[in-house]
C-alpha cells in the first residue's frame, strides 16, 4: 500500500483558500485501526493547512445499531490518538443534546423534497432481497405512490452510476445515509473529503445527486479515497465482523505510535521514532 497519492492531495489542500474536513464515524460498533487510519489522514489535512478546521460529525441516523458505549468509544479513541477538533460535540452528552443527526432532520427532509420535486425518485416496496414488503391481496399489482406508507424511495440513477437505484428515503421515513451525508457536508461547508475506497461509489452517488440539484458547493469538494486495511486473510476490517477493536490496545496500555509510524512509512518518511500526530505532522511539514 502506498499513500503517495495522499501526499499529492495533502499538498493541494495546503494551498486551498479554505480547508474544512470532517471525521464522521458511525456508532454501530467499536472502532478499529482502519478507522484510526482515516481519522489520522483527515486530521493531518486540517493540521497542515494554515487555517484548517476539523469537524467531528457522528452519523447516528441508524438508531437500531447505535449504542451508548459505541458513542463513548469514539471520544475515547480520538483522545487516545491525540486528535483535537475545532467544531463538533465535546462529549457524549453534548452530542446527544446538540449534535445528533436527529437535530438536522428538517435539512435532510428538505433535500428529499427537492429530489421529489425534480422527479428523481420512485416508490419501491421491495426489500434488499428483492421480495415485496407488502404483497397485494389480489392478483392486481399493489399501487404505489411516494406517499404510500412504509415504502422506500429510490433514486432514478443513470445506467453508468456504480450505485444503482440507491435508497434515498427508508421505509420508516428517515433519510438514507447518502442524503444525510450530502446534506451535512453542505451544511458544515466541507471543502475536502478523505474516505476509504469502499465509499467511492457513495461519493459518486452523492455527486450525482448534487449535480441534479445544482449544488455546486458540493461538486467543488475535493475527494481522496485511500486503500483499506485488511485482515490477515484479506478481508476488509469491519466493526460488525468483530475485527480487533482499538479499545483493546487502550486497555493494555499500548501507545498509538505504531499507527503514526505506519502512516509515515506509507507516505515515504524514513523516520521510525514518530510517537504522536503532532510529530507526524511536523515531519510532513519538513518534506
Amino acid at each position: 500500500m502506498t499513500l503517495q497519492p495522499f501526499l499529492h492531495f495533502l499538498r493541494e489542500a495546503q494551498t486551498a483558500p479554505n480547508c474544512r474536513v470532517r471525521i464522521a464515524p458511525t456508532p454501530s460498533g467499536f472502532l478499529h485501526v482502519g478507522n484510526a487510519l482515516n481519522f489520522t489522514l483527515t486530521a493531518l489535512v486540517a493540521a497542515l493547512h494554515p487555517s484548517g478546521t476539523l469537524l467531528l460529525r457522528i452519523d447516528d441516523l441508524d438508531s437500531a445499531r447505535k449504542r451508548p458505549e459505541y458513542v463513548e468509544d469514539i471520544f475515547e479513541t480520538l483522545e487516545w490518538l491525540g486528535i483535537k477538533w475545532q467544531e463538533g460535540p465535546s462529549g457524549p452528552t453534548d452530542f446527544e443534546q446538540n449534535w445528533s443527526q436527529r437535530h438536522r432532520l428538517p435539512l435532510y427532509l428538505d433535500t428529499l423534497e427537492q429530489l421529489r420535486a425534480l422527479n428523481l425518485v420512485y416508490p419501491c416496496n421491495q426489500s434488499r432481497s428483492g421480495r415485496a414488503i407488502h404483497e397485494p391481496n389480489g392478483t392486481e399489482p399493489l399501487p404505489l405512490h411516494l406517499d404510500t406508507p412504509e415504502i422506500n424511495w429510490r433514486a432514478k440513477t443513470p445506467p453508468d452510476l456504480a450505485l444503482q437505484q440507491f435508497v434515498v428515503r427508508q421505509r420508516n421515513g428517515d433519510p438514507s445515509y447518502q442524503v444525510a451525508s450530502l446534506t451535512d457536508d453542505l451544511h458544515f461547508r466541507i471543502t475536502h473529503l478523505i474516505r476509504g475506497e469502499d465509499l467511492r461509489a457513495s461519493t459518486e452517488a452523492q455527486q450525482w445527486m448534487a449535480s441534479q440539484l445544482g449544488l455546486e458547493a458540493f461538486l467543488a469538494i475535493k475527494s481522496y479515497h485511500h486503500e483499506l486495511l485488511k485482515t490477515p486473510d484479506g478481508e476488509k476490517l469491519s466493526k460488525s465482523a468483530g475485527a480487533a477493536a482499538l479499545r483493546h490496545q487502550r486497555a493494555i496500555g499500548q501507545s498509538p505510535a505504531f499507527l503514526f509510524q505506519m502512516v509515515g512509512k506509507w507516505i515515504g518518511l524514513d523516520r521510525q521514532n514518530i510517537k504522536s500526530l503532532s510529530e507526524l505532522a511536523a515531519a510532513l511539514q519538513s518534506l
